[in-house]
Order: structure tokens, then C-alpha cells, then sequence
């Protein structure tokens, strides 16, 4: 059996708490600040093959996002992260149950400032060449998913991340944004 290469995604596997999340999200007249916790875990599945022509090394993972004040979960997300060892394509692909789905592609930034530390950028836009957004008609009437990005700072048993996404709601444009710190349990 050949050993799979995850590259920088070998240092995602395993499961991830933080407790310092803030959620910055759209209101009707405004925006609110919601401090969060969240669980997320990611798994090595393997690699996979596509047409014979590309191989995909892929974790597979779960988030789960609960309020700070309440423990009520607010975010449930699953997904996989792909990498393409001969193009260095990094792939981010999710989907939320309201009806949203996600494909971002990005790379490794160049660390040579960082030691030790690995930061990954992702981005999409609904009408991006490389990567997408998917989306129920509801969503797209109510609550239209333009743009996602994030950024992933990894050094040792810490993960950072940040992402921004462009929604079309309330008859406005909102960049809704998350944050948070996580610990390698």
C-alpha cells in the first residue's frame, strides 16, 4: 500500500477546539457580534483520482459552531480539503444546510517569514473560473452568497482562521466574517 502525501494538509488531521470565535453576521438594521465555540475535526480519507489524470489527497471534515452565551449549535458545516501534489492547488469544498455550497481553491503562501508556521488562502466568487458557489433559489432571492475567502495560519498544535463571506442581503451588501483560535485536542 503506498503511503498518501498530504502535504500542508497533514497538519490539519485531528480534532480542533477554540472558544475565542467571533461572528460578525447581518441584521435587518445593522450587524450583530456573536462569540462562539466550536469542535472542528478532520479526517485523512486518502487520495482520490480524477479522470485518470489528476490525484487528490482529501481530509474530510466536520464543524460544529455553538454561542457562547447559550451553547446552542448555530453552524453545522462538512466538507473536504483537497491538495494537488504536482500544481500545489489547495481545495476547500463545503456545504451549510441552509442550502449553500462552497468550492474555493487556493495555495500555501510563501513562509519563509514564518518558520515552522503554514498559512493556506482560499477564495470564491458565484461566477469564479477556479472554484464556485452553489446555491438554493431562496438563497440567491434572500440571501445571495457573492464571494468567499480564508485564510488558515497553522503553526504546531494552534490554527487560526479568519474568512470572509460577501452576502447580498436586506437589500444591501454584508461582509459577514468569522474568527477564531483553535487547539489541537
Amino acid at each position: 500500500m503506498t503511503k498518501v502525501n498530504y502535504g500542508p494538509l497533514a497538519q490539519l488531521i485531528g480534532t480542533w477546539k477554540g472558544n475565542q470565535g467571533t461572528d460578525i453576521a447581518p441584521e435587518p438594521n445593522g450587524e450583530e457580534n456573536n462569540p462562539y465555540f466550536e469542535t472542528i475535526t478532520y479526517e485523512a480519507i486518502g487520495d482520490v483520482s480524477n479522470a485518470k489524470a489528476q490525484t487528490l489527497a482529501v481530509l474530510h471534515y466536520k464543524q460544529i459552531v455553538q454561542r457562547a452565551e447559550s451553547g446552542d449549535v448555530f453552524h453545522h458545516q462538512v466538507g473536504y480539503w483537497s491538495w494537488d501534489s504536482e500544481t500545489g492547488v489547495i481545495t476547500h469544498s463545503y456545504v451549510i444546510p441552509r442550502g449553500v455550497g462552497v468550492v474555493a481553491c487556493g495555495k500555501v503562501l510563501d513562509g519563509d517569514d514564518l518558520p515552522n508556521t503554514t498559512v493556506i488562502e482560499v477564495s470564491a466568487e458565484d461566477t469564479g473560473f477556479d472554484g464556485g458557489i452553489a446555491q438554493s433559489s431562496f438563497m440567491q432571492k434572500k440571501a445571495s452568497t457573492t464571494a468567499f475567502s480564508q485564510t488558515l495560519t497553522i503553526e504546531g498544535d494552534s490554527l487560526k482562521y479568519q474568512q470572509t463571506i460577501m452576502l447580498d442581503i436586506y437589500s444591501k451588501t454584508f461582509e459577514h466574517t468569522d474568527t477564531n483560535t483553535l487547539t489541537r485536542q
